[in-house]
């Protein structure tokens, strides 16, 4: 019996964006695998620690599957439905992200957990140079 190999398509912050980019996949007939949601669901300060969640599709369905998340957008938006410009490098590969900077920030994620999110700061990283910024 020959096993069945799997590649990693994407990676998320949270299980929430996963599982948004896996219905887009399985309503186009492309099977989905998640890892590490569970871990993330249980403690959302592990998701930078581990990598975050992992979305793995089988190796036959990688092309098909890169083709179906090309046309959605994986970046950050404005107001106007724009691309997020970096101010450092100019690409538009930006990502929004919870900033968790200083002690009370820390204990809000720490005490509020997943509620934290309605609390916290945002912060944009640029995928490409990493640069982040507001």
């Amino acid at each position: 019996m020959e096993q069945e190999k799997f590649t990693l398509l994407r990676r998320f912050q949270y299980t929430s964006e996963a599982i948004i980019f896996q219905g887009k996949l399985e309503s186009q007939g492309i099977e989905v695998f998640l890892r590490d949601n569970n871990t993330i669901d249980s403690n959302p300060l592990y998701s930078n620690a581990i990598g975050g969640v992992k979305l793995f599709v089988k190796t036959e369905d990688y092309e098909k599957a890169e083709e179906v998340l090309g046309e959605v957008n994986l970046y950050a938006v404005d107001d106007e439905n724009q691309p997020v410009k970096c101010p450092k490098c100019a690409t538009k590969q930006v990502e929004m992200e919870i900033a968790i900077d200083g002690v009370k920030s820390f204990f809000q994620v720490a005490i509020l957990g997943a509620f934290a999110q309605l609390f916290s700061k945002y912060k944009y990283k640029c995928q490409n140079c990493k640069y982040e910024f507001n």
